[in-house]
């Protein structure tokens, strides 16, 4: 196929640039992660003289200089203290968002050319930040600069009246924009932009999903996933999107206060995604929320290393740490109006509160994700080719054993905890339950038990016969010092593995005061690369899923949280089966002597 050449658009007069001096941010848009895809010739893109050699999976610079054109040269500010100026892009908004969004690419071999690699984006910030003017542009763009001929471009929201704070700023951009205003026509009582020069429009729709069906959009913007009730209307409108070559659908949110519910799971699939891109490369995530925990600011600063903006701690009131989440501070945002609300929110819970979540964007409940999978995969030492390559090379070895047993229709994990640091898990379901749980991981769930990493037992129920061999077997296998489980699941489990193993079974249980210790220490030993889990595949998934919970008047005490499994689709017992064999470690170290933290008293003084 031809090589596509295009021309900027044409510049507005009523366009002026604001006379400010923007902080220059130094993106190498080439080193982004991308897939290592080679697929696809060179890619020939051009735009006033520029054009694109490169090819494979690659950043297209003239792509995205068309996006950041079209905001300059097309689009004015339509409100706050930059209305009416040209919408020259802040520096985090093009090198962050607009240019990675638009300009990152590869070869589509169903449509023969070079589309857009992003099909889905997430945006989480803090409020005030600009994100309506932010989010209108962008719909414009998609409306009548994509080049998509009968163009469908729907916003939504909880209410159309929320839908409505993105699509009037986009009237308000067409009205003061010549170009944009002799092409486009508004439909006012239909809340709707007409471009008839290319059969497209856009328009707000209401958040019943089950009454617009029959869309096929090219874009569609959820504005405040964490006012959703459930994700109907985005599952509705993301799967009408598959007959677009280069559809995107974009989500804007700040944190939920809710940490079960749909905008909660919305989010941190973002934030494990801005993490770790390979898990879904086309996924755009932007994030950027305070950390609330020691744990969460030093993710932050492993991920981002020499940002100058990020938090410098945990603080709320440290104005250093405001700016992260404020990434429009001092430009959309009032460094004043914050101070403001600040010193109203140290007087008030409740004001503390909306000022976490609104104005930093954290998450105001006791429930949070717990472990950050960059430092979990830094614990694997070795990847492990097959389930029974590392249970060979630890054979004979001294550990701990932790057993977290479900009901009898759902899925048991039993850990080994060795002295060395290296984990070993198994895990038993009825087979009953792979459908279910193939829907929520891509069909991996059933590829891990075909390689032995999971054992399903026939029927709707587990086979305890075959859980009580297992342990069995591993006893016969290794040093098993004790094992410790759950007290309010396991009884008759415990009496039945203790008769016929002979191994010592402790009970333990999942509150603040048995946990806390454990997950201290895990944490710990974790930051420290002192664990070896041979990269466990459905470990990884259970680490991933786990949250951590904390009374609200002590934040230092944890428990881990299991999630409803019938709504998540997600399961975590590994890792509470884990720390049970942390909690046996732990109690079977040698009791600390007072003279290796005080010295020999001797008479006269201290020993030397």
């Amino acid at each position: 196929m031809a090589a596509r050449t295009t021309s900027r658009p044409a510049r507005s007069k009523a366009t002026a640039r604001p006379p400010r001096r923007r902080r220059v941010l130094k993106v190498d848009h080439h080193r982004r992660w991308r897939p290592r895809s080679r697929k696809g010739g060179r890619c020939g893109y051009t735009l006033d003289g520029k054009t694109c050699t490169r090819s494979g999976a690659h950043y297209c610079e003239p792509r995205a200089d068309r996006v950041v054109a079209f905001f300059a040269e097309l689009l004015v500010h339509p409100a706050g203290a930059w209305a009416n100026h040209a919408f020259v892009l802040a520096p985090w908004q093009e090198h962050e968002i607009i240019r990675p969004l638009f300009g990152e690419v590869i070869f589509s071999e169903q449509w023969g050319r070079y589309v857009r690699r992003y099909s889905r984006a997430t945006i989480v910030m803090a409020r005030k930040n600009g994100k309506s003017a932010l989010l209108s542009g962008i719909l414009l763009y998609l409306l009548c600069g994509d080049g998509e001929e009968s163009a469908e471009v729907y916003g939504a929201a909880a209410t159309t009246r929320q839908a409505g704070k993105v699509f009037e700023p986009a009237v308000k951009m067409v009205k003061k924009s010549p170009v944009l205003a002799a092409r486009l026509q508004h439909i006012k009582n239909a809340r709707r932009l007409v471009d008839e020069h290319s059969g497209s429009h856009y328009e707000v729709i209401p958040a019943d999903a089950d009454t617009e069906l029959g869309h096929n959009p090219h874009g569609f913007v959820l504005d405040e996933v964490l006012s959703q009730r459930d994700d109907g209307l985005w599952k509705a409108m993301r799967t009408a999107a598959g007959a677009r070559a280069q559809a995107l659908m974009l989500a804007i949110t700040t944190e939920t206060s809710d940490g079960t519910s749909f905008g909660a799971e919305f989010i941190d699939e973002a934030d494990r995604v801005m993490e770790d891109p390979a898990r879904a490369p086309h996924h755009f995530a932007y994030v950027r929320k305070m950390p609330r925990t020691v744990e969460e600011l030093e993710r932050l600063w492993r991920l981002f290393p020499a940002r100058p903006e990020l938090p410098v701690s945990c603080d709320p009131w440290d104005e250093r740490n405001w700016a992260w989440p404020n990434p429009g501070l001092g430009q959309f945002l009032s460094i004043t109006s914050l101070r403001e609300e600040a010193e109203e929110a140290r007087a008030s819970l409740s004001a503390e509160n909306g000022f976490r979540q609104f104005r930093l964007n954290q998450r105001v409940s006791q429930v949070t994700r717990w472990l950050s999978m960059d430092l979990w995969d830094a614990n694997a030492r070795e990847i492990a080719p097959t389930p029974s390559w590392a249970r060979e090379r630890l054979a004979g070895e001294r550990c701990w054993g932790g057993l977290d047993l479900s009901s009898k229709l759902d899925l048991t994990a039993w850990a080994l905890l060795f002295t060395d640091g290296s984990v070993l898990w198994r895990f038993w379901a009825p087979e009953s339950v792979a459908g279910v749980l193939d829907e929520h991981t891509g069909g991996k769930f059933s590829e891990w038990a075909r390689d032995g990493w999971i054992t399903l037992t026939d029927g709707d129920v587990i086979d305890y016969d075959r859980i009580y061999a297992d342990v069995d077997d591993d006893h016969d296998t290794f040093v098993i010092t004790d094992v410790t489980y759950d007290k309010w699941t396991g009884e008759p489990v415990r009496q039945e593995i203790e008769k016929q193993t002979g191994l010592t079974l402790v009970e333990s249980n999942t509150t603040y005061d048995r946990m806390t210790p454990p997950m201290k220490e895990f944490e710990k030993r974790l930051k420290a690369r002192e664990y070896g889990h041979f990269g466990n595949p459905v470990a990884r998934w259970m680490a991933d899923s786990v949250q951590k919970k904390s009374p609200r008047d002590d934040p230092d005490r944890l428990r881990p949280v299991k999630p409803d499994r019938d709504k998540s689709g997600v399961r975590i017992d590994g890792i509470p089966a884990l720390l049970f064999a942390q909690d046996g470690a732990m109690r079977g170290r040698p009791v600390e002597s007072v003279y290796e933290t005080r010295g020999l008293a001797t008479v006269g003084g201290e020993a030397e």
